[in-house]
């Protein structure tokens, strides 16, 4: 029976379909039956989270060919097609989507009273469109999916692309030859719209902000998901289709990314906001990610830049989980308000110390092993960028343990935080998926990653 499941849905329809048909389904009940809403809304993100191990059981790592293949006549005669696939790169991106998802319902349970069919359509389309983000084979397509918008600059790149090759089809564009001015204007125009999402500097001003505004839920999926948009986008697209303009720009690409690591380091150390300090370190992280990506040895060694994303998406998710808790019972994120949880909240305490060491890369988590391994490969390429990386992991650490000092340890004060209860069955439940992490057995995910990665590398000709 359950290869006959497999058998079904290999095709991945079924993460596809499944978050389209939930979010219909509430707009048919009244507002006022909550609760079947809010079920029909985490049992459809579930369902469509339990496609995850049939996607890896099915994947045969061993190949770097799209897998799961649909294509759909969509613009016959202009040779542009609904072109879905899964690879070794977006695979684990598809899963982390449909995992975060559920959470963000869970987080906002309690919440969902005068607009919970609002949140739960709202939260199931959302899930729809990354995932498509991610599945995507088709250039044009990938730009119309909004959260790939960033600037419009780019559909003139695409549709240049198009002129030349005749189709928008990536794989085919690949193995295209563009000469060597064409690819400068095209990485420019690609460029203009991914470094937005990274987000670099000085482009990234919009990521602290957003996150303020944004409640947990929004802040959980921007940091896990649209956020890892940008470097997927460079490691998809511009490295491999345009080899000689990356080589170009690389040193300009290092110096964004190492000022980004140091200034956005230095300024969370300035930060009163809780939720501030954790948007401005992912600034930080991230541009770290785009030094190993534009670092080619440590691309060909093994795909260790999917990799550092993904436990970002992680551990930055999480540690907004934690802020999402403080603020549900002081209902405040202002760092000089907070002191003394660990004797009022033991239980968030030992999280968020957990969530700490991740964010400042202390060996035996996931983001140790990612950026340990990207500062390898960029220290071969070049150690002066290198050396301004590992200044910002050394930042990163002050800070972070900083903020900890600040909320855990010290004295309370009861003048400002009033209601001192743990955290309760429900949060917990949501952390301890976060806890397992990454890096109890990361080996799984570079093995699935790995020929995809190296494929990538040899279409951008990284010798």
């Amino acid at each position: 029976m359950l290869e006959h499941f497999c058998e079904c849905y290999s095709d991945l329809s079924g993460p596809i379909l499944c978050p389209v048909l939930g979010s219909i389904t509430p707009l048919f009940i009244p507002n006022s039956r909550i609760r079947p809403i809010r079920l029909i809304g985490l049992s459809t993100s579930f369902i469509t989270f339990l496609y995850s191990p049939v996607l890896r059981i099915q994947f045969d790592p061993s190949t770097a060919k799209s897998q799961f293949v649909e294509s759909l006549r969509w613009l016959p005669y202009e040779n542009i097609n609904f072109y879905l696939g899964i690879d070794g790169i977006s695979l684990f991106f598809v899963i982390l989507t449909t995992f975060l998802i559920p959470i963000c319902i869970l987080v906002g349970w309690s919440g969902m009273r005068n607009y919970g069919k609002e949140y739960i359509t709202a939260s199931l389309i959302r899930e729809f469109l990354m995932i498509a983000v991610f599945r995507m084979l088709d250039l044009l397509l990938f730009y119309v999916f909004p959260e790939s918008v960033p600037i419009p600059m780019m559909l003139l790149a695409i549709l240049l692309i198009l002129l030349q090759t005749g189709t928008t089809d990536l794989q085919i564009s690949l193995t295209t030859e563009f000469s060597e001015r064409r690819q400068i204007f095209l990485w420019i125009a690609s460029f203009a719209s991914f470094a937005v999402k990274v987000p670099m500097v000085p482009v990234h001003i919009w990521l602290p902000e957003a996150h303020v505004e944004a409640p947990t839920a929004g802040s959980v999926i921007l940091a896990g998901i649209p956020l890892k948009l940008g470097t997927y986008g460079f490691l998809r697209f511009s490295i491999p289709m345009f080899p000689e303009a990356t080589l170009c720009f690389t040193p300009f690409i290092y110096t964004l990314s190492a000022i980004a690591i140091i200034y956005t380091s230095l300024t969370t150390s300035r930060q009163i906001d809780l939720k501030k300090i954790i948007a401005y370190s992912s600034v930080a992280h991230m541009n770290l990610v785009t030094i190993g990506m534009f670092s080619r040895v440590a691309a060909v060694r093994s795909p260790i830049l999917s990799y550092g994303m993904l436990s970002h998406g992680l551990v930055s998710s999480a540690l907004f989980l934690c802020v999402g808790v403080l603020y549900d019972r002081h209902k405040t994120r202002l760092v000089r308000y907070y002191g003394g949880l660990v004797s009022t909240m033991p239980n968030l305490s030992t999280i968020f110390f957990s969530f700490t060491l991740a964010n400042m890369s202390s060996p035996g988590t996931s983001s140790f092993i990612g950026e340990f391994l990207i500062l390898v490969g960029a220290f071969q390429r070049n150690s002066l960028v290198a050396t301004l990386a590992a200044l910002g992991m050394i930042l990163g650490a002050a800070y972070s343990l900083w903020l900890y000092n600040r909320v855990v340890s010290g004295n309370l004060k009861p003048d400002f935080l009033h209601k001192f209860s743990d955290s309760n069955g429900r949060e917990v439940s949501i952390f301890i998926p976060f806890l397992i992490g990454m890096g109890v057995h990361p080996k799984v995910f570079p093995d699935c990653m790995h020929t995809s990665v190296s494929n990538l590398v040899q279409h951008g000709k990284f010798h």
